[in-house]
């Protein structure tokens, strides 16, 4: 049996399947092609799956000469490994689901069709970043997501607020995209080669390896590029849940991932993830303690997310951060999708506040929202509990900064206590909403997908573990009560949830604590204050320039100073001696005179 011919075939096949409905963009059904284009690349994308799984496939790679820059040759280049096959179909499946939802949440938007094509175009690209063999080929995806984000966040174009959300994002992510540019430049003019076996066995500096990160950072909102993750909840819900599962955030995440062969061997890019992941898991999470927007509870939670993906990365296990790519798509998309449900059945309510005892009127809806939470808090035997667990264990058995482990752990219990609340406060207690808002979830457009990804989130942690390879020696002995960290934080959290959501019932929470800890008054900070002081600066230089340079110096003064030379020499001939200006008076009259009579 030829695998590498069959896996080839069946991701060239995907691919085209994808494609079909953009050159269909005239149909006025392209909404249901689309839908069942990206249902039928799923199918195809299963049976790479079962030969990864059952044959033990290895990595595949083909190439097309595309073109040559300066001697150096820049090829079309796929790579099949077990991170791209293992992940196609997860992306596939999530993104089935995001746009059977779609049917029913923007079934009344005119520009429906315009709508499908971007999400599409959206996927296209993330699988080309994931499948790609070079990072010319990446840099198209990565540039591709990052396009396609900018237009959905920025799709309710009238709202000013969405306007300056998807511009957010670009900026933001341009930051990244300079580091990116960097090190592909550097990469040709040193090594002429951008491909991934090539680069991964030269000596790469760390500067150069830092530019990746700070790329990563952006892609994946790490602390310090953060603000724009929790911006682009002005998009419309599938665009978030498609944009926090499995297409953008985890972009700079799987770039760390594919370039692990040359951070493995470098201290300071291994501290520099582990340190920024811990930071940007700690901030999200405090941050999202303090919110009462659902859709912004659940981003800052992928914030939060990212960065213990990004710790495990500066632990030096990649795997481990890519099975939690792999649940989180499930229960993150999963949480969107039911968010918009509840937004959309309470008038485009938001804040949780206002919800509260939904767990009659919408049941199936409020049971996804309970098993993405628990799933995110990783509950054991649900998807998170699987990659989670894994996480922290390494973090426990890790020798290397202590303070960077020990605020992750602290990061993961608030991790329970900002999901219990969301559970507290839509599903239980009493109604808090307008008992005249007709309420319903009979649409199979809308809760089919739910359940689709409730499933996942249940099973798919652990079929994933049993299919994903160690990239290094597991720790066969552990201490029980550093196997039972995970769940004792996680316990914990619980705890310090119920009793905040207890005493939010029987009276009304004090503002100061919102106040000081909501977002630690970043995006003041970056988006007004430091403008400001740039902006004055700027003005105060360029009009003290103007003015003192071109209006006085080259104007007044400088048509004082330009007459100083010729003052100050006729002042040196002219010293007020008046017998020497007689003499040189007569001297010049009688020359004067003996000239006119020789003539």
């Amino acid at each position: 049996m030829n695998l590498p011919l069959i896996a080839i075939s069946c991701y060239s096949l995907s691919m085209l399947t994808l494609l079909i409905p953009l050159f269909s963009s005239t149909s006025p059904l392209l909404h249901l092609i689309t839908k069942s284009a990206i249902k039928t690349a799923f199918f195809i994308s299963i049976p790479p799956l079962f030969l990864l799984i059952n044959e033990n496939f290895q990595t595949t790679m083909m190439s097309w000469k595309w073109f040559v820059i300066a001697s150096v040759p820049l090829n079309f280049s796929i790579q099949l490994d077990h991170y791209t096959i293992l992940f196609v179909p997860i992306a596939l499946l999530v993104s089935w689901s995001i746009v059977e939802y779609s049917l029913w949440y923007m079934h009344n938007d005119p520009k429906i069709q315009l709508f499908f094509k971007y999400l599409l175009i959206f996927l296209v690209a993330m699988l080309l970043l994931v499948s790609a063999g070079n990072f010319l080929i990446l840099f198209i995806g990565w540039e591709g997501v990052g396009i396609m984000s900018y237009l959905l966040i920025g799709w309710y174009f009238t709202r000013s607020n969405a306007g300056a959300a998807a511009l957010q994002a670009v900026l933001y992510n341009r930051i990244g995209d300079i580091g990116f540019l960097f090190t592909i430049f550097w990469l040709i003019s040193h090594f002429d080669s951008i491909d991934y076996n090539l680069i991964f066995s030269m000596n790469v500096p760390t500067p150069l390896i830092i530019a990746f990160i700070i790329a990563a950072a952006s892609k994946s909102a790490q602390f310090g590029l953060h603000p724009w993750l929790a911006s682009a909840m002005e998009g419309p819900t599938p665009v978030s849940a498609l944009l926090h599962s499995s297409t953008m955030v985890v972009a700079g995440v799987f770039l760390l991932i594919r370039i692990h062969p040359i951070i493995k061997d470098n201290q300071t890019a291994l501290t520099t993830c582990l340190c920024l992941g811990a930071i940007s898991t700690a901030f999200a999470a405090t941050s999202a303690l303090t919110q009462n927007d659902i859709k912004k509870i659940i981003a800052f939670s992928t914030s939060s997310q990212l960065g213990l993906m990004v710790v495990a990365i500066g632990l030096n296990l990649p795997h481990l951060a890519f099975f939690h790519i792999s649940t989180h798509a499930f229960f993150k998309a999963m949480l969107f999708l039911c968010s918009g449900i509840v937004i959309h059945n309470l008038n485009d309510e938001q804040d949780i506040r206002k919800m509260g005892g939904l767990q009659k009127s919408l049941p199936i809806t409020t049971s996804c929202i309970t098993i993405g939470s628990l799933a995110l808090m990783g509950t054991p035997y649900l998807a998170g509990f699987f990659s989670k667990d894994s996480i922290v264990e390494a973090i426990n058995s890790s020798n290397v900064n202590a303070w960077a482990l020990i605020i992750t752990i602290i990061a993961t219990s608030f991790t329970a206590v900002y999901s219990l609340r969301v559970i507290f406060f839509t599903s239980m207690n009493f109604p808090r909403f307008n008992p005249s808002i007709n309420i319903n979830e009979n649409y199979p457009t809308s809760t089919n997908p739910i359940k689709r990804l409730a499933i996942g989130s249940i099973i798919s942690g652990l079929i994933i573990n049993q299919i994903l390879t160690p990239s290094s020696p597991l720790t066969l002995t552990m201490p029980t009560y550093m196997k039972i960290t995970a769940l004792l934080v996680t316990f914990l959290g619980f705890l310090i949830a119920f009793d905040l959501a207890q005493i939010s019932w029987t009276k009304t929470p004090s503002q100061n604590l919102s106040k000081s800890i909501n977002t630690s008054f970043y995006p003041l900070i970056i988006h007004r204050l430091a403008p400001a002081l740039f902006l004055n600066f700027g003005q105060y230089n360029s009009s003290h320039l103007i003015d003192t340079l071109w209006l006085e110096k080259m104007g007044p003064k400088g048509l004082a100073y330009s007459q100083l030379p010729p003052i100050k020499k006729n002042q040196e001939v002219q010293q007020g001696l008046i017998k020497i200006y007689l003499s040189i008076l007569v001297i010049s009259m009688t020359i004067s005179l003996i000239l006119l009579q020789l003539a």
